[in-house]
């Protein structure tokens, strides 16, 4: 009979988390995903999906109907949008200025869509006037962009100017708000967004495993009235609206936990209130940007693209940065993170989003960098 691993009780290392994310989760999320499992037909669990679908439109600041949270991380609910909306033969314009544009061209491929891209350097965002010339070189059907791009510390300004140019085409608009929902605007009826999607372990400050997805009318009669199914069953919509809406008919066994979890985290946004926790988002960052720049570091972006939740610094000469992060995780317990494609090895990318979003936090980052910069003989 084959023995059992050699393995002790769980005791995972207290690390403070500034990086892009996971980010800290409230001690009322943690508190609350201790509570008993109940079923997921459970009347009393039905009232929580209810809960958590009216907290959500708040948070996304939409009155759509088709607002849940998918099972599974924010790879799941962008995967979801693309892999309903996108049906085979759809032209897909996507973005070529950060690496999660690049996720979109993946997922709209494997749904059947043809590809193509409306160009702009990493570190900046999009500008309408080459979002309108895609639009009238290729007339595609679906338009997905990134509101902040994890990879470059770029926030995506003038969404409702893109928006226009795509519904001018009659195109659907998809917004990966990732790292935006709940940590900097977004209004997602405003500014004519069709599609939203995020993940909770942003600027949530919840675990990973149930993640935000929100559709208009509009794009949800463009799934159900889809030519060829979903190649996806798990994240089929027109299955999962029987479960997430009137009927609550099975499909899968949801997160309990993980649906518990983003119900308090939410609940947290509703409390503060969505315009001061954008306040909030900004000024830890700014306390944090001030702090980079006295110690000599460059932002990646402009200022006027800066991305609150999401610092990115360019790397000074000189410094090691896979050195730099090996010493901050085992000598200070802190994890940023390095950057991710075309800006790898060349940005540090620092998280200042949800419960981490705090002023020690912000303090303990600056000092455990100024000093682990300096062991590497960088002088400010």
């Amino acid at each position: 009979m084959q023995q059992p691993p050699d393995t002790d009780p769980l005791n995972p290392p207290q690390r403070t988390l500034m990086g892009p994310g996971p980010s800290e989760v409230h001690p009322r999320v943690l508190r609350i995903m201790s509570a008993p499992l109940i079923g997921h037909l459970d009347s009393a669990f039905i009232e929580i999906m209810d809960e958590v679908q009216e907290l959500l439109r708040y948070t996304f600041q939409t009155e759509n109907r088709w607002t849940i949270p998918v099972s599974g991380t924010g790879s799941a609910s962008m995967e979801t949008a693309f892999g309903n909306l996108v049906e085979p033969g759809d032209t897909v314009l996507v973005p070529t200025n950060g690496y999660f544009g690049g996720r979109m061209e993946s997922m709209a491929e494997r749904a059947g869509g043809d590809v193509v891209h409306v160009d702009a350097p990493w570190g900046e965002p999009l500008d309408p006037d080459d979002v309108a010339a895609a639009f009238d070189e290729h007339d595609p059907d679906v338009f997905g962009f990134v509101h902040a791009e994890t990879s470059t510390g770029v926030l995506q300004p003038q969404v409702p100017e893109l928006t226009s140019i795509a519904h001018e085409h009659d195109a659907y608009v998809v917004a990966d708000t990732v790292t935006s929902l709940g940590g900097v605007e977004l209004r997602v009826d405003e500014w004519g967004i069709d599609v939203a999607y995020s993940g909770g372990q942003k600027c949530l400050s919840c675990p990973p495993g149930a993640s935000p997805l929100t559709l208009n009318d509009r794009a949800m009669e463009k799934v159900l009235g889809r030519d060829t199914d979903v190649r996806s069953w798990y994240l089929d919509l027109s299955l999962l609206e029987g479960y997430w809406g009137e009927e609550r008919s099975y499909h899968h066994t949801a997160p309990i936990t993980n649906v518990y979890a983003l119900r308090e985290a939410l609940q947290l946004v509703a409390e503060e209130g969505l315009e001061a926790r954008w306040e909030r988002h900004r000024e830890m960052a700014t306390e944090l940007k001030e702090g980079l720049e006295e110690m000599g570091l460059e932002m990646n972006p402009d200022d006027e693209f800066w991305l609150p939740s999401l610092n990115a610094v360019r790397v000074p000469d000189g410094v090691d940065d896979g050195k730099l992060l090996a010493e901050l995780q085992d000598e200070h317990d802190l994890e940023i993170a390095s950057g991710l494609g075309d800006l790898e090895g060349e940005i540090l990318r620092i998280g200042c989003m949800g419960y981490s979003a705090r002023t020690p936090n912000i303090q303990f980052v600056l000092s455990a960098l100024e000093e682990a910069l300096a062991n590497q003989g960088y002088e400010a």
